[in-house]
């Protein structure tokens, strides 16, 4: 290949993908490997990064193998997870596997920390605290594992931790530095005061750089691991759904984008944030601009745990098709996918899933679609805030793996009442060679690069159905706030029984 490619490489919950596209946009290769979560106990969501570095291995030599020419590959990013964090010593040995960002284990340091100081961090740091931050997960390693805290040389997100492997790069962009929530929002840079109440010196945490700034160039000792050219530029790289909205097409204020994934999320741009309790802001990629983001936990995780746990044989291809026999409602089943907690808009690690309205008339269909629906329930819950917030929109992009269902992409658009847009490219690994393209200067700019996004399907909501699903998102809210106090008793009494 003589033309110059674009390499963006994205770490998900679930799995890494690397995606390879040329100048006008166009796909030449694509290659993905799963990750594996560890679960020590209840509630915790680890993953070891040198499983992530291996990951990265495996889906280059995937792609070399298909036919794509390293040697022509011109620049290269990363995105992952926000929140998720990995802790080095002095030497640069990792002490422990990273927590991610779905973890709950610091329920209990989110409690303290809102009843003494909530509104001075969200004054500093521009959003709640809650145990999905690494401010509070670090407070966690304090109280729990000291000898660990005692040994933080370096605080790296997820995203840095794997550039460095190729560049050697020391730095973080300010999207990823909002998400370990010791930063200044308001007067930029990292915050003395939120580095104090985790126990640690702003010393430990990397230079802020632009998102699209290149930071290093591909080394000798890279470039015999991965078959990179070396000295291929490196791109500092951003969050994922900083990257995938952008792909998707939230390019202006007034597109949203939902995201079905390992979790589930609502964004829209806006140029004028304004910090609160209920919506988390993030600097996103179009200059001058934030995105605010509401998010539920459990999303195709709880379609995957169906999976698992109730139709191994069917798999997702055979649940969508059963989920399909069943009328729009459930015949009033109704799920709640409260698997491991919830975030928006209730904050609440303690929450837990029920099926609520089982009868004999129910069967595997019911199930089955009870989770689109009940999941798509959680997504209006949060579209709600944002109308509340006077930050509605009337037209989303949908993206992430959830999108492959048809009969899901419909719910989504019925039980919002949105005009659902499907972009043709529209995941973070894409996102992620539009930021090596802009860092690298192929593109001028984001407007430069959003040419290249177009969609691929429309779908309006069904008046009939929204009908349904007006009525049964009544009821999903009503039941949620009647079984609140029984969850918290559970897991009360879960947590003192493994204690």
């Amino acid at each position: 290949m003589s033309e110059d490619l674009l390499l963006g490489i994205d770490l998900g919950a679930g799995s890494l993908k690397s995606t390879v596209i040329a100048a006008d946009g166009r796909i030449v290769g694509t290659a993905s490997q799963n990750i594996n979560t560890s679960v020590p106990r209840a509630g915790h969501s680890e993953q070891s990064p040198d499983i992530w570095w291996a990951a990265v291995l495996t889906t280059l030599r995937q792609l070399w193998d298909s036919g794509v020419d390293p040697a022509a590959i011109r620049a290269v990013s990363f995105t992952a997870g926000a929140h998720t964090q990995v802790l080095e010593d002095a030497k640069g040995t990792v002490l422990r596997p990273a927590i991610m960002w779905n973890d709950q284990r610091s329920g209990a340091e989110v409690d303290r920390a809102r009843a003494s100081d909530g509104d001075r961090i969200l004054h500093l740091s521009g959003n709640r605290i809650s145990a999905t931050w690494t401010l509070p997960q670090l407070m966690w390693v304090r109280a729990h594992e000291p000898d660990i805290h005692s040994q933080i040389h370096r605080i790296r997100p997820a995203k840095d931790w794997l550039r460095r492997q190729l560049d050697g790069s020391d730095v973080t962009d300010n999207t990823d530095a909002w998400g370990l929530m010791l930063n200044d929002a308001s007067g930029g840079g990292w915050s003395d005061a939120l580095c104090a109440m985790a126990g640690l010196s702003a010393e430990v945490l990397p230079a802020i750089v632009g998102s699209t700034d290149v930071t290093g160039r591909v080394t000798k000792a890279a470039a015999d691991a991965t078959g990179l050219k070396v000295g291929t530029q490196v791109v500092c790289g951003t969050s994922d759904t900083n990257a995938e909205t952008f792909s998707a097409g939230m390019t202006r204020p007034g597109i949203g984008a939902l995201k079905l994934a390992t979790a589930g999320t609502v964004s829209t741009l806006t140029a004028d944030p304004v910090f609160s309790e209920d919506v988390i802001h993030y600097p996103h990629l179009v200059t001058g601009h934030c995105y605010a983001i509401l998010g539920t936990n459990s999303c195709a995780s709880a379609h995957r745990w169906l999976r698992d746990a109730m139709f191994p044989d069917l798999g997702f291809d055979g649940m969508d098709a059963r989920a399909a026999e069943a009328p729009a409602g459930c015949e009033g089943l109704l799920f709640h996918p409260y698997l491991n907690g919830e975030r928006s808009p209730y904050w609440d690690p303690d929450l837990r899933a029920s099926f609520v309205g089982l009868g004999f008339a129910h069967g595997a269909p019911h199930i089955c679609r009870s989770v689109y629906e009940g999941i798509a329930f959680t997504l209006r819950d949060c579209l709600d805030v944002l109308h509340a917030r006077g930050m509605g929109f009337d037209t989303a992009r949908l993206v992430g793996g959830g999108t492959k269902s048809a009969l899901w992409r419909q719910i989504i658009a019925d039980v919002t009442g949105l005009t659902i847009e499907v972009p043709e490219q529209g995941d973070a690994s894409f996102g992620a060679a539009l930021i090596a393209g802009i860092g690298a200067g192929v593109f001028a700019d984001t407007e430069d690069a959003a040419r290249l996004i177009h969609v691929r399907e429309t779908l309006r909501p069904n008046s009939e159905a929204k009908a349904v699903y007006d009525a049964a998102f009544s009821r999903f809210r009503a039941v949620k706030e009647a079984l609140t106090p029984a969850n918290h008793d559970i897991v009360a009494a879960t947590r003192e029984a493994t204690a």
